[in-house]
């Protein structure tokens, strides 16, 4: 909470608090009522000509009861230094009882109470939403011990121990798979509704729910370090840093509250000059009331908070108030290629193969059938790839299956391409120009239109095919840029393949501005440039992209899950892999900073038409309070409008593509 304001407690609710699930659960709103009981009680004590000694009791009762919810609070902090609201209401109420105004204290303390509880309760509620990820973890897990099936609590894993993890169940930490294969839910993680594929070798993430396999796990990470609860630990601590708009309302409260204190006093003095002291004193008092700054010192907090909670729901890790308001007035969205626009899976999409007498055969891969020329070639290509780690070696290995036989001899040629030993014959694959593609160079300048990376086989000095790799588009990619543009933002791709298969890919997106062939450096240059006209975000893995995303107004990172290097250097991240949560992210925040706003607004425009009802004798102490209080509450009740989100529907899922035969003479 903002010092400026001086409302709620001292410190926020510590990790290991229960934050209540009912309003009426709330310390401040239990007081507040009964202390409203007393108050109610009083009056009908004088309406009922009942003994005045009584009614003032009960007035005494209820404003005693409603002072403990920020009095002790108020002065704490003044012993370190800090005004605030609780100054101001604390003053206002020693000032009504000198005037002899016991009744009109009580209310001010039973209203202020109220908002205190209401403010907590917002407070509270959005940590509640947060943290109950953390519920996500169950109770127990099953580990191997000595060879035999033991169950422990979550904070006993250790790293290395093997879990057993049943259908249906939960998993307790991280970990990878060693044995079984299933579908995993992580809707309740990541925001997507579809179960994903899971097998040996696969990481899997706390509270993650397993699907009909049965399933052996190892665990890469303990209970307290997982996942998480390093979202939650994450999102609690930088719920601290101060977006533009709570700033905002920081810098007009903090100076605010002494000016109205000042300004009270020389009202006092003023008016006791120049007419009757009490009249002049006692509206000083409700000045001082009306001018309080407390629903424009919590509006913004109250917000930021809710909205990062719904946020987390989606998948959506915003690391405080300032992330969250930049995502909100983001206008110029840069995106990666690799692994933010495409999946970052290579498939090899298009075979073609020289053949005596016929020219070229083309095989855009579809149905399943490839010819005698055609496995030759790709048999060839996955034996010089047999032992590399490229992507597109990855991809012709795939295509190729189990039986690759390794060549012998392998060299690579840097910048170019491998050369060695097939079947005791030379072999070699490589880029155009490096190898002449022959009659194949009208197929090869069709791959790479298509957005493919083609890549020569030669045997024995002739060449006889080319195979097109391709990292296909995320198949919401399309629907995502045209759901950008309609919400007026610009679209940039940012990658460092090649031109014409980022032109491509672009096209086929609906991307009209394209800057490949990048290194790192020069993805940090662009952005630079980018942020001098529109407020700009930057999206990518968050590990190569790095000097972009640091350079960028807004860094979001894709995919993020688990990885601890994306998380940290991110300001926003994307936990899943759908693509769709980038502009359901910015609608969410944009509305949450339109919100902020209205409530900055409200408050001081409140302040500003209550200041002369107060001056002139228009409004009482009892009619600033109850006004100045309910507007409090609209505000708190508006903030916490920004805790709504809507799940998404399933993504739709990516084409599949098998061989297809295509001849041409």
């Amino acid at each position: 909470m903002s010092d400026a304001c001086g409302c709620g407690h001292d410190e926020p609710a510590g990790e290991d608090e229960q934050a209540p699930e009912h309003w009426w659960q709330l310390r401040e709103l239990q007081a507040a009522a009964a202390a409203a009981v007393f108050l109610l009680a009083a009056y009908i004590v004088g309406w009922s000509g009942g003994p005045q000694r009584v009614s003032l009791v009960l007035e005494w009762i209820a404003l005693l009861i409603g002072g403990w919810t920020f009095v002790p609070s108020t002065l704490r902090r003044l012993a370190k230094g800090k005004i605030g609201v609780g100054t101001l209401m604390t003053i206002a109420a020693v000032g009504a009882v000198i005037l002899g105004e016991v009744g009109e204290a009580a209310m001010l303390a039973v209203l202020f109470s109220i908002s205190e509880g209401l403010e907590e309760y917002a407070v509270s509620r959005t940590r509640r939403g947060l943290r109950a990820l953390l519920n996500l973890v169950p109770d127990t897990a099953t580990v191997l011990r000595d060879g035999a099936p033991t169950t422990v609590s979550p904070a006993e894993l250790a790293v290395g121990d093997r879990m057993l993890v049943k259908p249906g169940e939960r998993i307790a930490t991280d970990g990878r798979i060693t044995d079984g294969r299933t579908a995993l839910d992580v809707s309740a993680i990541t925001g997507e509704s579809v179960p994903v594929e899971a097998g040996p070798g696969d990481e899997v993430f706390a509270g993650s729910i397993n699907g009909t396999g049965a399933l052996t796990v190892e665990v890469t990470t303990t209970a307290e370090n997982n996942s998480l609860a390093k979202i939650v630990q994450i999102v609690e601590a930088e719920q601290s840093r101060k977006g533009d708009a709570q700033r905002l309302a920081d810098t007009i409260a903090k100076p605010l509250v002494p000016a109205i204190m000042i300004f009270a006093a020389a009202i006092a003095i003023l008016g006791s000059l120049l007419g009757d002291p009490a009249t002049w004193i006692e509206r000083a008092l409700v000045v001082l009331v009306a001018a309080s700054p407390c629903a424009l010192a919590i509006s913004v907090p109250v917000t930021v908070v809710a909205a990062i909670g719904a946020a987390s729901k989606i998948g959506v890790l915003v690391k405080g108030g300032a992330a969250l308001e930049a995502l909100g007035r983001v206008r110029t969205v840069a995106l990666d290629k690799t692994g933010t626009l495409t999946a970052n899976r290579p498939a090899v999409v298009d075979i073609a193969t020289t053949t005596t007498g016929t020219g070229v055969e083309s095989n855009a891969l579809g149905s399943g059938v490839r010819s005698p020329e055609q496995d030759r070639v790709l048999a060839i290509a996955a034996a010089l790839e047999a032992h590399s780690e490229h992507p597109l070696a990855r991809a012709i290995l795939t295509a190729n299956g189990d039986h690759t036989v390794a060549a012998a001899e392998v060299q690579a040629v840097p910048g170019a391409g491998l050369t060695g030993l097939v079947d005791g014959r030379p072999a070699r694959l490589g880029r155009p120009g490096w190898i002449d593609p022959g009659p194949l160079a009208a197929r090869v300048a069709a791959m790479q239109a298509s957005g493919a990376t083609a890549v020569l086989v030669e045997d024995d000095g002739q060449v006889i095919g080319a195979v097109a790799v391709r990292d296909e588009l995320r198949p919401e990619a399309a629907e995502v840029i045209d759901h950008l543009h309609s919400g007026g933002a610009t679209v940039a791709m940012l990658t460092g393949d090649n031109s014409a298969t980022a032109t491509a890919l672009a096209q086929i997106a609906g991307i009209d501005d394209v800057h490949a062939d990048l290194r790192p450096e020069d993805k940090a240059r662009i952005i630079g440039e980018l942020r001098k006209d529109r407020f700009t975000a930057m999206v990518g893995d968050g590990v190569n992209d790095a000097p972009a995303l640091a350079t960028a107004d807004l860094g979001i990172a894709m995919g993020a899950m688990g990885s601890d290097v994306a998380i940290e250097t991110a300001d926003v991240a994307l936990m899943g892999e759908d693509l769709r949560t980038l502009p359901q992210a910015l609608d969410h925040a944009r509305r949450a900073r339109t919100i902020m706003l209205q409530n900055v607004a409200l408050s001081l425009a409140l302040i500003a038409i209550l200041i002369p009802l107060a001056l002139f004798g228009v409004l009482g102490l009892a009619a600033v309070v109850a006004v100045h209080e309910l507007a409090e509450i609209v505000v708190i009740a508006n903030g916490v409008r920004a805790g709504r989100v809507t799940a998404l529907p399933p993504a739709p899922q990516e084409a599949r593509s098998e061989p297809v035969v295509q001849q041409a003479a």
